[in-house]
């Protein structure tokens, strides 16, 4: 069985996205019709601007998203059995499986942007990611962080969780988790502590916008990052994305369930190929394009 896999923020690269545009007039009707709705040329970022602008999470997320969701219309010749994203990637897998059209999904995405950055901004706040150490054992050392946010954001695969939360938190907790066994534990450079507490005011500001979309019964499961489990009744993918902001990615399950449920081919659309890579690491016998 075929899956679709979804990137998210961090995947960005100038460049992005230009050989398709030339290549495929789909492609080439679909980013136009992004610029309309974002009401700039996006595109031009993505194809000559600089690293920095496209570093703008107001651009960065509507970018991976368009090249992702671009990548598999115009790119596949069969229907995927199940679909799934990462984070932000997520918004793309709900295209690939007909939840969400393209504008619709765009316009929040969008607004996802905004809003996290408006959340990154009232707190001084960032991630890490931990290497070497088991999930419960990252959790467990999380909570022991007194007085500040901190939270396993990412389950990324087996021994490499992201942790999220205030600037102090993380740093306590990347000198705990080193003492306590952790190969490392490095900050990342985001805006903010994406998956966590700290954007509850961008899961707030995002609501309104989820409630007034159309959402499809799928055509194919979405396995969703807040618990890893498949759905196809559109009132709960629209819950689960609500809470997605908030709510750590539980990847590693995702591909694991994905797998129980007969995913053996895996097929990432986007720019990069972190998931590939990942996914490769939670079950090596699986194949990937």
């Amino acid at each position: 069985m075929k899956a679709f896999v979804f990137p998210g923020q961090g995947a960005q690269y100038v460049g992005m996205g230009k050989d398709l545009y030339q290549s495929y007039p789909l492609a080439k009707e679909m980013f136009e019709e992004a610029n309309d709705i974002l009401g700039f040329r996006i595109t031009d970022i993505m194809f000559d601007g600089s690293s920095d602008d496209l570093k703008q999470t107001k651009v960065t997320q509507p970018a991976v998203f368009m090249h992702s969701v671009i990548a598999s219309k115009v790119m596949t010749i069969a229907e995927p059995d199940m679909v799934a994203g990462h984070s932000l990637g997520e918004y793309s897998a709900l295209v690939a499986c007909g939840c969400l059209s393209f504008a619709d999904a765009l316009r929040l995405v969008a607004a996802r942007a905004s809003a996290m950055q408006k959340a990154c901004e009232m707190q001084e706040s960032t991630m890490a990611a931990v290497l070497g150490m088991e999930d419960t054992k990252v959790e467990e050392i999380c909570e022991q962080i007194a007085g500040e946010i901190v939270v396993a954001a990412n389950f990324n695969c087996p021994g490499q969780v992201v942790i999220s939360g205030s600037k102090e938190g993380i740093a306590k907790a990347c000198e705990l988790l080193k003492a306590n066994g952790a190969k490392r534990a490095i900050g990342l450079q985001v805006g903010g502590a994406f998956h966590s507490p700290l954007m509850q005011p961008a899961a707030e500001e995002l609501q309104e916008a989820i409630l007034a979309t159309a959402f499809s019964k799928p055509l194919c499961p979405i396995y969703q990052n807040v618990n890893a489990y498949p759905q196809t009744d559109p009132e709960l993918i629209r819950q689960n994305l609500l809470l997605q902001l908030t709510a750590p990615v539980r990847w590693t399950q995702t591909v694991r369930n994905m797998i129980i449920d007969g995913a053996n081919e895996f097929y990432e659309f986007g720019p990069g190929d972190v998931l590939k890579n990942l996914i490769r690491k939670i079950d090596p016998n699986v194949t990937v394009g």
